[in-house]
């Protein structure tokens, strides 16, 4: 493969600068579309790849400016163009160079940069095809390829890209409504599927259900085929959920969750003293021995700061009332006072709330309030099944959240929930020799919320921001998807390695990739308000250089056509 023939030769280097080139044409004609050896070539297109001849490295080009000098503007007619001839120019964005005898060797970094007279010519739809394959390749060969469609400035050219370099460093998919991510996340899906590679989607709208009717994928809806059991959620997620404030409700809280703990693992079987004081479950306080609880306390405090929810929650808010006394009794300092009615005021407001949580509809069908743990509907163990090395048949989980409501949070604290239990996971290595892409879709929704509570006190949901930073060492993957790239917090947004980015017209939509992605240019960005529907720009650290996509139609295109208006018959 040859990408100096002459037969594909367009112009010469007339300028050479750190930030770009330009290209002299001898002729218009040069420009005109042409076919040899059976491919159509369009040299004069914004869009357009070139191959440079340099001394002893190649440069692969990209044009991305026209124009005619000046003299030659004064004199367009409609009869000039018919008669003369023309010789315009063209701005060039140097991509990559590679070497001049080994084609394959290609480097992102320009140590060396065209002479001036260095011939131009048209790219070779080849040439491109085999730059692109080995985008993100390592040195032990990697195989594992996603088909993703074609280029816009010439569909014979195939994108065939490494599923290495697409999500080893987190991807993000990017883009207006319409514009075509959510074909691309199937189309994602299906690549990840046929190379046999695991995947977990979290699906806020059900769009994607149609991905679980085939044979290697399974599909959990949450609030109607599972919940995540309440006591898998952690103290963490029950002050999302209860919103205690700091100075008096929170400790209440943490009180009567360890005293509660201490009733299951079987305080009760210690003393008589500990006999005495539980009735009902509960763990009555006053006038238990300090001494002899601490002491329980710290022999059992493995099971007592395990950070779980292992106690019934239906007995919370009458241990919340039996923590509210006073530390000590007047007439014997080592065991706890009487009733403390000022604590118990304070502490109202928060046993209302966990007795509302308790009854509300979307919290029982969400985390099973109220219900005996069943493990066929426990998503944990749904999870655990799917993940499974024999469980080598299934490679698609879709978690659908389309039978929960916007109310109270829900959505928000289950998802940070699952993608909490994920992470750690993560952290016991439990995906080192299998990975897993955990694709988040409409990830607005979820990524940069905060729980406030009646003073205003916020919490930060905080999991998936986590798995960005440290997991791609842990072989969790994230593949977020979303129409709103500024709501997604920086610090997330600037994890991703590699960026699909459909069509966004606002500026601070705009300015939010530009930061996150150093790789991406001016040029580059300039094309997104323009792109059509299914085209995007594919950028990232493993892909030396940026590339226009048409992303071809799934196998299995995604419910996402927006209704049409029909005219209503009365």
């Amino acid at each position: 493969m040859n990408p100096f023939n002459n037969n594909y030769f367009i112009g010469y280097i007339n300028y050479v600068s750190p930030q770009y080139c330009r290209v002299h044409f001898p002729s218009s004609v040069l420009l005109n579309k042409f076919i040899f050896t059976g491919e159509e070539f369009n040299g004069g297109l914004i869009g357009s790849f070139v191959t440079i001849e340099g001394e002893n490295m190649g440069f692969i080009g990209k044009i991305s400016e026209l124009n005619l000098p000046e003299k030659e503007r004064l004199a367009l007619s409609e009869k000039a163009f018919q008669s003369s001839d023309f010789h315009p120019t063209a701005k060039l964005e140097i991509l990559l160079s590679f070497d001049y005898y080994d084609y394959q060797c290609a480097q992102r970094n320009l140590n060396a940069y065209p002479n001036i007279g260095a011939k131009v010519y048209v790219c070779a739809s080849d040439f491109i095809e085999q730059y692109v394959m080995n985008f993100g390749n390592s040195i032990d060969n990697e195989t594992l390829m996603i088909n993703l469609g074609t280029l816009t400035s010439n569909y014979q050219t195939r994108v065939n890209v490494s599923q290495q370099s697409l999500f080893a460093r987190h991807c993000a998919v990017v883009g207006t409504t319409g514009g075509g991510k959510s074909w691309t996340v199937s189309k994602l899906i299906e690549g990840l599927i046929d190379n046999h590679s695991k995947v977990i989607l979290i699906d806020p709208t059900g769009e994607y259900k149609i991905l679980s009717n085939t044979s290697s994928a399974i599909s959990s809806v949450l609030g109607t085929d599972s919940y995540y059991y309440y006591r898998d959620l952690t103290i963490e997620d029950l002050f999302f959920l209860s919103k205690p404030a700091e100075r008096i409700q929170a400790p209440k809280l943490l009180e009567a969750i360890r005293s509660l703990k201490c009733v299951d693992i079987g305080i009760a079987d210690i003393s008589e003293n500990f006999k005495n004081a539980v009735k009902n479950g509960v763990l009555i306080k006053t006038g238990l021995n300090k001494h002899d609880f601490d002491a329980f306390c710290y022999r059992n405090s493995a099971l007592l700061d395990d950070g779980k929810l292992s106690f019934d929650l239906s007995r919370l808010e009458n241990q919340i009332t039996c923590e509210c006394v006073y530390d000590s009794d007047r007439n014997n300092s080592n065991v706890f006072g009487g009733k403390n009615d000022n604590d118990v005021s304070n502490c109202v407001s928060l046993i209302t709330r966990i007795s509302n949580l308790r009854r509300t509809g979307i919290f029982k069908s969400l985390f099973g309030f109220g219900q005996d743990l069943d493990v066929n509907k426990n998503l944990r163990n749904i999870i655990d099944k799917f993940i499974s090395p024999e469980n080598n048949k299934k490679h698609l989980l879709r978690i659908g959240f389309e039978d929960i409501g916007f109310d109270s949070q829900g959505r928000e604290i289950a998802a940070n929930a699952i993608a909490k239990y994920l992470l750690e996971l993560a952290r016991f290595n439990k995906f080192k020799e299998s990975p897993i892409v955990l694709v988040l879709d409409e990830a607005h929704q979820f990524l940069n919320k905060s729980v406030v509570d009646q003073y205003f006190y916020s919490s930060s949901l905080s999991a998936f921001d986590q798995i960005a930073k440290e997991c791609r060492k842990y072989g969790l993957f994230l593949c977020i998807a979303t129409q709103m790239p500024k709501d997604i917090p920086i610090g997330t947004l600037s994890q991703m390695g590699t960026f699909i980015v459909h069509r966004l017209i606002n500026s601070n939509d705009k300015e939010s990739i530009r930061q996150a992605c150093s790789s991406t240019n001016s040029d580059s960005l300039s094309f997104l308000p323009s792109l059509g529907s299914g085209e995007a720009i594919l950028t990232g650290v493993d892909f030396p250089m940026t590339l226009t996509v048409k992303i071809s139609p799934p196998t299995i295109p995604p419910e996402s056509d927006t209704p049409k208006f029909n005219k209503l018959k009365y």
